[in-house]
């Protein structure tokens, strides 16, 4: 593979050079492919991430690759040996009998170390790792492919995809500057790899839908789909969930956070991702469990199911990494609603209920699914007296994996010099990976508006919390926010207590406001403020950069890249 440095590369005119990591691409003056280059935090993770993921593919068959050898039978019989190696004994003297008869031990010894041979060689094979291939659907400049070849080590190649000509001639340029001979095809599947090159990043013209759906069988399925639209995913979910192996790594970017994390659109979210969106402290985070919903919604219907092993809403898009494995079982413990109110308490609807029965005889046990009863509240919630919102249904189950977080930490605490970013994915990771799993998040600042009352400290709020036995984490959706296990009316009644110290002015609060029913119940428990030990956790130790800093002006989604059609419409207007 061909290194190349930035400043032995020509330049042609009406081109900038843009480097990220190893690679190296060109952008043409006009907007011929998409490039956000804000989006390095987004290739960097991707990257590590699939190279761990990978790592524990691998690490997962040869296990399996070694317990079957264990398994296999080993044959203990000595080997054949032909009559025609046997050497003639013929009658003469004693010694010569003796000499013989040497000579034909030895002879024998011979063709059995010959025959035993391969045996060995066989018992002493290796395990080969399992490299694999990644699908890129919508690759436009072909950066984040190029990475992917340059800089994982078990691939195997890449396809990368557009349906743009402009973006495919784009990609074309990048690739083979960077020297991994790439060449654009027309068509879809097989026979589009079988006629373009055999380089480590093929480039196929296409529609991304149609060329996910042609390696959907099992004997063609791809190892890895990256899906990172301008916009939505969701036309893309459909596909993709059914050309992944099991076990196979599915990577999702959306950038509709104005449809997902507001409920401006409520009818365009729900039409999407197949649930309603909520306009809530928490609707990061509801964002990332709508999307999680709808990849799972699609698996399910082919009798697959996700594992979700990362799960991070970053700046302005929600970016999703999940395990598809195939398991009917699975499919069935799926879906919940979720209801949000003024005051910001959510109440969990499960779609389903489950049960278990074990035969007495056998002790075999047998799953039985069941419709839920609800709902699990009135229609007025009973903390603030408001009118409930439904919202939903959505992911209700863990969104990271905190052992996978983990091991990508451990890689990238070795490989540190690797990540242009590397210090704000550490920072994200480690939050990431001392998350609760229970949903939602809330800020301190926008409970104690409800009360109307001064706000505690976060210190303050999680060391009461924790005193009355409750689990308390950051959350990597929003600065200075807290996760917590405690119903939301244990956390109410934390702010009843601080109430009683910092009294709280009732003559400016309107007669029928919320804030007078939050009022008038009293704390069950006094809570206690004093500072908590286990508030400090291991992203507050370390001086982290936890959340995103404003990295340029007017930053954030960049604009939509001219179609070749649509730009040779404009030079002609010109």
């Amino acid at each position: 593979m061909a290194t190349l440095s930035s400043s032995c590369l020509t330049v042609p005119d009406g081109y900038t050079l843009h480097t990220e990591n190893t690679s190296h691409i060109l952008l043409p003056s006009h907007n011929e492919a998409f490039l956000n280059p804000i989006q390095e935090f987004n290739r960097d993770l991707s990257v590590a991430t699939i190279r761990v993921w990978g790592e524990e593919l691998n690490r997962t068959r040869e296990e399996r690759w070694r317990q079957a050898r264990e398994k296999k039978p080993k044959k203990t019989e000595e080997p054949h040996v032909p009559d025609k190696k046997r050497p003639k004994v013929h009658e003469g003297t004693a010694q010569e009998s003796a000499s013989v008869q040497i000579a034909t031990v030895a002879k024998a010894k011979d063709v059995i170390d010959a025959a035993l041979e391969p045996t060995t060689r066989a018992h002493e094979a290796e395990y080969r790792p399992h490299k694999f291939v990644i699908l890129e659907a919508l690759s436009a400049t072909g950066l984040r492919s190029i990475r992917y070849a340059k800089e994982i080590p078990l691939v195997r190649y890449v396809i990368a995809n557009d349906l743009s000509p402009s973006a495919t001639a784009a990609m074309a340029r990048n690739v083979e500057l960077n020297g991994l001979n790439g060449t654009v095809t027309e068509g879809i599947g097989q026979h589009a790899m079988a006629t373009g090159s055999q380089g480590k990043v093929r480039i196929n013209e296409g529609d991304a839908r149609a060329l996910m759906y042609s390696h959907s069988s099992e004997r063609n399925r791809v190892d890895v789909v990256d899906l990172d639209p301008y916009g939505t995913a969701a036309p893309f979910l459909d596909a993709a969930v059914q050309c992944i192996a099991d076990g196979g790594l599915l990577c999702v970017t959306c950038t509709d956070l104005s449809v997902l994390a507001t409920n401006n659109y409520p009818e365009k979210c729900y039409s999407n991702y197949g649930g309603v969106s909520a306009k809530v402290e928490y609707s990061h985070e509801a964002a990332l469990r709508l999307v999680l919903h709808a990849v799972s919604a699609s698996a399910a219907r082919y009798g697959r199911y996700i594992q979700p092993l990362l799960s991070l809403s970053i700046d302005f898009y929600v970016r999703l990494f999940v395990r598809v494995q195939t398991s009917p079982v699975e499919v069935k413990k799926v879906a919940r609603f979720v209801d949000s109110p003024c005051c910001q308490s959510f109440y969990d609807q499960p779609l389903g209920k489950m049960t278990e029965r074990v035969n007495e005889r056998s002790g075999n046990a047998t799953v039985l699914f069941k419709t839920h009863v609800g709902p699990p509240v009135s229609e007025k919630c009973p903390e603030c007296g408001s009118s409930l919102h439904l919202a939903g249904p959505m992911w209700n189950g863990q969104i990271h994996d905190p052992q996978f977080v983990s091991r990508i930490l451990d890689h990238l605490e070795s490989n540190e010099d690797k990540y242009g970013t590397s210090t704000r994915m550490k920072g994200m990771l480690t939050v990431a990976k001392e998350e609760l799993s229970t949903p939602f998040y809330f800020t301190p600042s926008r409970v104690a508006s409800f009360f109307r009352c001064t706000c505690p400290s976060l210190d303050e709020v999680a060391s009461a919390l924790l005193h009355a036995g409750h689990q308390v984490s950051r959350s990597h959706a929003a600065p200075g926010s807290l996760k917590t296990t405690a119903p939301r009316r244990d956390l109410h009644d934390v702010y009843r207590s601080w109430i009683k110290v910092h009294p709280v002015k009732m003559e400016k609060i309107p007669p029928n406001s919320p804030t007078r029913v939050l009022l008038q119940k009293e704390p069950r428990d006094e809570a206690n403020f004093t500072s908590h030990p286990l508030t400090v956790t291991q992203s507050s130790k370390v001086k982290l950069v936890r959340y995103q800093q404003n990295p340029t002006p007017n930053w954030g989604p960049a604009t939509r890249a001219e179609s070749g059609i649509k730009r040779k419409r404009h030079d002609r207007d010109e």
